[in-house]
Formats: structure tokens, sequence, C-alpha cells
């Protein structure tokens, strides 16, 4: 017999095996079920925490197996096969999308051809620091592109509510063969962290080269070669390398464009090609809130400092003059980056790492911004669809020229309330530093009233988010592509470019590193389908 059971225990209690055992016991037996507690074999499913109520409980979900062994396949990965070449599939970006719609191909023996426009990992880090140490972005490597994509150096959240997208413990059971945690296999909220994330990645790509996909680093798609200007169809791609300049065509079967929410040019070559296949769409606009850590957790735990609960979360929400403003990428024990991907914008982001232990809890807090909120000069001269992208763009540059170099522009939330400059700033874990600016300077008055308005609303319901040290850092640009990438429903083409395939984060289709990775998976089995049966 299998049955699930789920128990509710103080955290102190969490470690205690007996104990534990004992609650379950107990648990089936309200269920009708008696058994010896010899003859049951418990499975972890999910941990959450229950902090409603004035007091903090750990809630532990288990399978039981009473008489019978767990399937030995509960944990198992995908079977994959080495690709021969018979079958080609160019995947340009290597972002968890074409990451595991590579190692999808790869169940059906299909080669998949990754290119990355950024740098492996080792000279990306380094191409990142100098973000912080001299100010300089490199357009082709930095948080956003390179090996991995942008989830490498990313917090790694691995929780989405895209239940309905694909299969969700296949993606993280796929993380955890290749050195992530067991932990997110069972946290209701689950995450890798940015210190463990790019030797992980480097994992999955050795395992790619040694199945026989290629990865070409450093190496940028500039355009599509197409058999008719009527009925376009992509046959491959051209690139260029951007350390060498050298040029190179790919060609293949298909096309999975994996590319992010980042990749402007892209967006702009699509629309050279075909505009029809692109629509604007919905996207966000605001801020990184940070606050020291131990604010939050006192908020969040009502006081209760249990060194079991680790770092706290919260999940924020509102209405204000017709449009959402709402907490994204909450980072608990964790830090704001600077995510440009040119030379004159600024773009913050935020992350943690596995331990989620540093003294500060950021998150963005963004408003809904749709396609008829986009000012009239903000018309893009290539497609009305990419008019998002241009305000967007504009936005940047503005808050790079409120900062300095990569200093981002920053203000108390108290004083942004009250509309005064913030006189002193406290210190930040954003490493290229801080100054003190209005950010209604760098932010249109559409975003930063609604802004206002939010906090003082998020402060009823989460006393004390409004505080003396709760500091605004911009901005918040990046939460999801202001762009959609047109595709077929039934077969996942792009509805005016054939073999071309959008996926993930910058197909309009996906967000976060979960919902993008099957996004990716559903993309690659239908390229998969169309190919044919097992190329092998």
């Amino acid at each position: 017999m299998i049955t699930e059971v789920s128990i509710t225990i103080s955290p102190e209690k969490e470690k205690d095996e007996k104990f534990i055992r004992q609650e379950i016991l107990q648990a089936l037996k309200k269920q009708g079920k008696q058994a010896d507690s010899n003859a049951i074999t418990l499975v972890f499913v999910k941990k959450s925490i229950d902090a409603r109520h004035n007091s903090v409980k750990i809630v532990l979900r288990y399978k039981v197996y009473i008489g019978e062994k767990p399937d030995s396949n509960h944990d198992s990965v995908p079977e994959w096969h080495y690709a021969n070449g018979n079958k080609k599939v160019i995947i340009i970006g290597s972002g968890p999308a074409g990451l595991f719609g590579a190692f999808t191909l790869l169940e059906h023996g299909i080669q998949p051809i990754i290119i990355e426009r950024g740098s492996a990992t080792g000279q990306r880090r380094r191409d990142i620091a100098a973000i912080s140490t001299k100010g300089t972005v490199d357009e082709d490597s930095n948080y956003c592109f390179g090996e991995g994509g942008a989830g490498t150096f990313s917090d790694g959240k691995l929780y989405t509510r895209s239940n309905k997208r694909g299969d969700i413990p296949s993606i993280l059971r796929i993380f955890s063969h290749f050195g992530a945690d067991k932990k997110i296999l069972t946290d209701a909220h689950p995450h890798i962290g940015t210190d463990k994330l790019p030797a992980i990645i480097n994992a999955m790509n050795a395992k790619l080269k040694e199945l026989g996909a290629e990865l070409y680093f450093d190496t940028r798609c500039t355009d599509f070669i197409t058999d008719s200007a009527e009925n376009i169809t992509v046959k491959g791609v051209k690139t260029k390398n951007t350390k060498t300049g050298k040029e190179k065509e790919f060609m293949a079967d298909a096309v999975l464009l994996a590319t992010g929410h980042s990749a402007t040019d892209i967006y702009e070559m699509i629309a050279r090609t075909a505009p029809d296949a692109l629509e604007a769409k919905t996207f966000a606009v605001g801020v990184r809130v940070e606050h020291p850590r131990h604010i939050i957790d006192e908020i969040q735990y009502h006081g209760n400092r249990d060194s079991h609960l680790g770092a706290a979360e919260y999940r924020l929400t509102s209405q204000q003059d017709g449009r959402g403003v709402y907490s994204f990428c909450m980072c608990p024990g964790g830090f704001v980056v600077p995510s440009a991907t040119g030379p004159e914008e600024i773009v913050v982001n935020g992350m943690s790492a596995a331990g989620r232990n540093s003294q500060w809890s950021n998150a963005a807090i963004v408003v809904e911004t749709r396609p008829e909120d986009i000012p009239a000069e903000f018309t893009s001269p290539i497609a009305p669809a990419l008019n998002g992208l241009a305000w967007r763009t504009y936005i940047e540059r503005n808050t790079f020229k409120c900062g300095n170099g990569q200093q981002a522009p920053a203000q108390l939330m108290q004083d942004f309330i009250a509309k005064r400059v913030s006189t002193d700033l406290p210190k930040t874990s954003y490493t290229p530093g801080i100054v003190s600016r209005d950010l209604r300077e760098c932010l249109p008055p559409q975003i930063t009233e609604r802004l206002a308005s939010a906090f003082n609303y998020f402060n009823r319901s989460m006393k004390g988010f409004v505080c003396p040290e709760a500091l605004l850092i911009a901005s918040e640009t990046r939460t999801s592509t202001p762009v959609r990438i047109l595709r077929n429903k039934e077969t996942g083409e792009c509805t005016a470019i054939k073999n071309l395939y959008p996926a993930g984060e910058g197909s309009g289709y996906a967000g976060g590193i979960v919902s993008s990775a099957m996004d990716g998976v559903h993309e690659c089995e239908l390229i998969s389908k169309m190919l044919g049966s097992k190329a092998i």
C-alpha cells in the first residue's frame, strides 16, 4: 500500500527522525491505516514553512510505503544517446531552455549544436567581476550572457507555478543528477545558489559534449540563412566570433531560439526577417528593495529567531491605479547585482548563495506595464512590437545618467515616499556602489507613483516593510521580455519563420529557470517529432 501523509512540527524537531516517524504513524492511524514502524518505508516529498498564525511551524509531506519498497526509478533521469550527426538542431543560447532542450534532443539521438554569444564560466566570471571593480560591461559576457545563460550566476530559484507546462520533478532530478543538493527535490521553494550553479552547468555541458553535442562560446548569431523570401524557412545561421571576428555558417534541420529576455539584437533580426512573427506583451519595471535581513526575518517569523528557519521569504502583490504592483525574484539572505548588457545602462537584479546567509534580503518590486502604456515617442522604426524594448532601453540608459558609472541611483524608501532626496544611504550588498538620487528622475511617473502607493499598502500587511533601513536601488527592468515571438500551438514552430522554434524567456512564453527549461524540453520534443522517430 502507498499513501501520503503530512505532519506539522516545530522547527527544532525537524532533524529528530524518531519523533517524525512516530508522528507519521499517528497520521496513518487518523487515516484508518495501521502499520508497524518496521513495515513502512518513507520517501520525503516536500517541506514548507507555515508562519501564518504568530508561530512558525514546519510542514513535512511524505510518501509512505506500507509493506512494500519504493520504485527505484523515482529519482531517475532520462536515457540519453550519443548523437551521430544524422540529424542536427542548432540551439541559439545556452540557458535553461537551450540546455534542457539539448538533453531532450539527445534522448532521440539528435545532435545539438549550441551557439552561445557569451564566454565559458571561467572567463565570464572575470567579465562579471570587472563590472564591479572597473565599471565596465562586456556586451556579450555578463550576468545575462554566457555559459548557462542568465541562470548560471543567479540565485538558481527553481520554484514555479507553471505546473501544467511540463514535468517539474524531471527538471529538478536532472539538476540534482549534475550536482545540485537533493533538497531541491523536496523544498517547497527550492533554489541552488549562485555559488553552486556554475559547477553544475559545467557538468551538464561536459555530458553534452561526451554525447556528441557541439558547443561554441563567444559566438554571436548575426543572421538566419533562409531559402525563400516569401515562405521563409530557416536552414541555418550566420555567426561571428566575438573575440576574433571570424565569421562562420552553421546548417541544421531546425533551429531552437533560446536567447533569453535581454537579446535585443535577436528581436531586431527577427523583425527585419518577418515582422509579423512578433507581438508586444506585458512586462514589468521597478526597483530592487533591500532590507537588512534581520528585519525581514523578524517580520515574517513574528520575532522568532530560531536558527533552523533560515532566511525568510516574502511575496507581495497589489493593484494600484489599474496596474499590478508585485514582488519578484525575492532573494532572502542575498545581494543585489549589476545586470546591464551594455556599457551605458544600469540594470539591477538579485541573487543568493546556497546558504542564503548574507546580512541583506532583497526583492524586485515592479509595476505591470502593458503595450498601451508605452509613450508614443518610443515607437520603433523597425516594428511596433519593439516599442517596449525601445522604452526599456531608454529607462536603463536614463538610470545610467542618474548614476555614476555602474554605481546605481538609490534612495531610502521612506524618503522616496516623502519625495525627498536621501542625505545618507546605508551600507548595501550592491558591490559597484550606490549614489543618492531622487528615483523619480530615473523612472517615469506611471511607475514611481504606483510604487509609492504600493509600498504603503504592503506595509499594512507586512508591518515594518517601510522602515528607516529599507533601500531602493534602480532600475529593475528585466523581469521578463516586452516581446513575444509567435508560435504555432500545435507544432511549436514560429508562425512566420519555418524551422524556427522559439523557447524560454526570450520567446515570451516562459519566465524563470524551471519554466524555461520545461519550455525548451517541450519545443525539442516537437522538433524531434517533426524530424521523425529516433535518429539513433
